[in-house]
């Protein structure tokens, strides 16, 4: 394939980044699924377009407001010295934890200083999703699947607001301090709803210390085929206390070995108690050896019945970026290298005259 030697491939707003997108390897499925949502966030700022930013609140429900792509990235995105790094290391969460800590998928920071000033996890999401796609435009939701590495990010994130009062979080969590065997299934499952209930505490009585870490991107289709939808693209972010409500859900219906989601609960309830004991955070033990007879490979997963309640709003129906605005996202020919066996792509590809 021959490109313009003027007119390289690119993402919106990513000039400066630790990935090359004038390369195909840079398309990647991995790379991709992370990039194409800042560049999307990119777009959305100079459009003057907020995301939808989902917030735990005093009723112990989320409200939903907007927030500035400024503040969510910590930096103005066109700003000459912002630098996007994919898949890195988020420095100031290094003296938290033992060993090396988990990658961010993206991390934003001041090219000139080095300084990072913003570090998200990111969900890019289909709606409507397998079980929401006969329910109406009005019901659709999105499945999201999540990574154990993002509870470890969540618990670093509450854990950082406590740095230099670590009592105050020790005396919070005192009450489910007394486990003595961790590892054990049969000691810990019985406590996971008292942990959730000592959290949902913790959590509602420092509101003021949420912080973004989730960007959620939907990418909406004709019902569940593989062609966009005319309103086709919004973003969606959660804080880290309104995302604790995706697996909380499960704290109480435990009959035998925990859900994932349960399972989730304990991890992060363990991460908070050693923090507030030690000061570390030792995440490699805590997914390793409390895994519960249950595969690691993901922490949990929620479909599109039970994102939809929490996202519901004009925004997810209608999402606001259109589908024809998708060519002043991916530039100069970037979609030749999409992958046709990967849905997004696919719809991206197969959907007539996006690039024309």
């Amino acid at each position: 394939m021959k490109l313009s030697i003027h007119n390289k491939p690119a993402l919106y707003g990513l000039q400066k980044s630790n990935r090359d997108f004038t390369k195909e390897k840079s398309w990647g499925k991995n790379i991709f699924n992370n990039a194409f949502p800042i560049a999307l966030a990119c777009y959305m700022d100079t459009r003057a377009i907020e995301p939808i930013y989902l917030q735990f609140d005093k009723d112990m429900a989320l409200s939903h407001a907007t927030i500035p792509v400024a503040t969510l990235f910590g930096k103005k995105p066109d700003d000459e010295t912002t630098f996007f790094a994919f898949e890195s290391d988020f420095v100031p969460y290094r003296s938290l934890v033992i060993g090396n800590l988990p990658r961010a998928d993206i991390v934003i920071q001041d090219e000139k200083s080095g300084q990072c000033t913003s570090g998200l996890e990111i969900k890019l999401t289909a709606l409507p999703d397998n079980s929401t796609y006969k329910l109406g435009d009005e019901r659709f939701g999105c499945e999201l699947v999540i990574r154990p590495d993002t509870i470890v990010y969540l618990a670093l994130s509450i854990a950082r607001e406590f740095k230099h009062k670590p009592r105050t979080l020790q005396s919070q969590l005192e009450m489910i301090s007394h486990i003595s065997d961790w590892t054990d299934i049969a000691e810990v499952a019985p406590y996971i709803p008292q942990m959730a209930r000592v959290l949902d505490d913790l959590l509602q009585s420092n509101l003021h210390l949420q912080r973004p870490l989730v960007l959620q991107p939907v990418w909406k289709t004709i019902g569940r085929t593989l062609q966009l939808h005319s309103d086709a693209f919004d973003i969606f972010v959660w804080s880290d206390f309104a995302f604790t409500r995706l697996f909380f859900r499960d704290a109480h219906n435990i009959k035998g070995k925990p859900s994932r989601s349960a399972r989730s609960i304990a991890w992060l309830a363990k991460m908070l108690l050693d923090f507030a004991a030690n000061g570390k955070i030792d995440h490699h033990w805590v997914v390793d050896n409390m895994s519960f007879n249950t595969k690691n490979d993901k922490a949990f997963a929620v479909n599109g019945r039970v994102t939809q309640p929490y996202m519901a709003c004009t925004e997810l129906e209608e999402p606001r970026i259109k589908k024809d605005e998708i060519r002043h996202i991916i530039l100069h020919g970037g979609q030749n290298f999409l992958s046709p066996e990967r849905r997004l792509d696919a719809a991206l590809l197969s959907t007539l005259g996006l690039f024309d």
